[in-house]
């Protein structure tokens, strides 16, 4: 779900945090992708005749379709993916879990009825509604990206944390994901739509954290709480409290210690025994693999490999998939030199008067701490 009215709410209010940009833009920039948001993109977006693609023996194929030839799409383009995959859910989350369970049960009574009437247009909308990505799609997923040589991460627990984390710790440039809770976790830039696809000619939506906490006056603490107000994973929210209404609170009271001794309880129910310092406490100390510590490296693809995975049972074309590889392999080689500003930037001049002093003399521009990490790495974090 990530943060009910975030992306609206920023961009009504923060409007300078948000750029469109080009996927070319991207050339030489390690991104950290959430894998699970990309699987169940490709599942409900990957399909023949409004049902997900299957091999001969009914497995689904969808995800290995569009984590080959999307993840392809950004090596192209000089993206160096790094996809990290959800661990165990925390347990405050299980109230969400619970919600969508049920919504997957209704919906699944409702294919049902527009099977059972014929309507084509209801059976596909109920048959996405059903859509979920299991441990088999992350582990297949992971065995193709090896196989490609991309490397991913299995996070403790929450994906969109340790990505914020990578970004935190300049081991890539953004976290990439449709959930905007990365912002809530502290990621110091979001791309949204990275992964998708090239048919729907949308340009990748990029926010910049710093920027929001500007336009929005806060701090992070403060963001934080106007995410958990707004209604997030981990707790409930307080009935009749909107966005226009979540920001007010928040600007005046600084705080959901404050809100809950000012706001008119009668009027706005508070959920019972609601835990929002828990849940504040998932955002801000979240369960992560320590960043600093991940290597990340991307290797030659291995073509062979790649061959007997997915033209076996998968029954992809080999002709294909052996020209995947070889795209993988030529991008790999021509993109290897980088950003220019991965290894330099010129720095403002912090005193414009000693500019002046200096009678026309040129001094050598500094030098700034390259944006990402390189090394060995070993497919998950340690």
């Amino acid at each position: 779900m990530g943060i009910l009215g975030l992306s609206k709410l920023i961009a009504d209010v923060a409007p300078d945090a948000i750029k469109e940009r080009e996927l070319k833009h991207y050339f030489g920039r390690k991104v950290a992708i959430d894998a699970s948001m990309c699987l169940y993109q490709f599942l409900i977006a990957v399909r023949s005749d409004g049902a997900q693609l299957t091999n001969v023996d009914g497995e689904t194929t969808s995800h290995l379709l569009g984590t080959f030839y999307r993840t392809i799409r950004l090596v192209e383009q000089g993206v160096k993916p790094v996809y990290v995959f959800d661990g165990k859910p925390p347990e405050m989350k299980g109230g969400e879990l619970a919600k969508r369970a049920e919504k997957r049960e209704e919906a699944q009574k409702l294919l049902q009825q527009a099977e059972e009437a014929g309507n084509v247009e209801d059976i596909d909308k109920f048959n996405r509604r059903l859509v979920k990505v299991t441990k088999s799609h992350a582990a297949e997923a992971k065995q193709l990206l090896q196989l490609m040589g991309i490397p991913y991460i299995d996070a403790p627990c929450e994906a969109e944390a340790q990505c914020a984390a990578l970004v935190k710790a300049g081991k890539v440039f953004a976290t990439a994901t449709e959930d905007m809770d990365a912002l809530t976790f502290g990621s110091n830039v979001l791309l949204r739509r990275l992964t998708f696809s090239e048919a729907r000619k949308m340009p990748v939506q990029e926010i910049h954290y710093d920027k929001v906490l500007e336009g929005l006056e806060l701090d992070a603490n403060q963001f934080i709480d106007l995410c958990i107000l707004l209604g997030c994973d981990y707790t409930s929210s307080i009935k009749g409290i909107g966005p226009k209404r979540a920001m007010e609170l928040i600007k005046l009271h600084r705080s959901l210690e404050k809100i809950l001794e000012n706001i008119d309880q009668k009027k706005f129910s508070i959920p019972e025994n609601w835990n929002y310092k828990q849940a504040r406490m998932l955002f801000q100390e979240p369960e992560i693999a320590v960043a600093e510590d991940i290597e990340l490296k991307w290797s030659e693809p291995d073509e062979e490999g790649l061959v007997k995975f997915l033209c076996g049972d998968k029954q992809f074309s080999e002709e294909r998939v052996r020209n995947g590889a070889k795209k993988l392999l030529k991008a790999r080689n021509t993109s290897v030199q980088g950003r220019l500003d991965s290894f330099f930037k010129v720095l403002p001049n912090s005193n414009p008067s000693s500019k002046r002093k200096a009678d026309h003399k040129k001094t050598p521009a500094k030098k700034g701490k390259t944006a990402g990490g390189s090394g060995k790495f070993h497919g998950k974090a340690k």
